[in-house]
């Protein structure tokens, strides 16, 4: 089987997907502070512009921007990943291929990621990021997520 490669540019802008392992669950709700808390300790040890995002019950849609000198996204998102677990009591389920390496059952192994290519690409994922609340059938208008962000520009 081969392996999967990201794309990686230096300063780049990336739509990133991230799913929980339980697209039935609502813990990226519940536990919304421990997921702030674990962006906010990536961004200081990792720097990042967070361009949109949207948490929804069970992923996340983000279009960020990496600095000029760096291209690891990939890092960001593990390190995401693992500081919100890190902090959330352990009651998901956890497979014996998952136990046997260490991991939680929170999240889904893999992610989403496109490298925006210019400004109408760049705009139709911000429209994208902002309009999955509606799209879900969450609320009506994109202005009613609290967990958007639409909300704050």
């Amino acid at each position: 089987m081969p392996q999967y490669r990201r794309h990686y540019v230096q300063g780049a802008s990336y739509f990133l997907a991230v799913n929980l392992a339980d697209r039935s669950s609502d813990l990226l709700i519940k536990e919304i502070e421990t997921l702030r808390y674990a962006f906010k300790v990536v961004k200081q040890k990792h720097p990042f512009y967070i361009d949109a995002i949207v948490i929804l019950p069970d992923h996340l849609h983000m279009l960020c921007t990496i600095p000029s000198d760096d291209a690891n996204y990939s890092e960001r998102i593990k390190l995401i990943k693992y500081y919100s677990s890190y902090r959330i009591v352990k009651t998901e389920h956890i497979s014996k291929s998952r136990r046997k390496k260490g991991e939680r059952g929170i999240w889904q192994r893999r992610f989403w990621e496109h490298c925006i290519r210019n400004e109408a690409d760049y705009r139709m994922h911000i429209d994208y990021i902002h309009l999955n609340p509606v799209k879900h059938e969450y609320v009506k208008r994109v202005q009613d997520w609290q967990y958007s962000s639409i909300r704050s520009g």
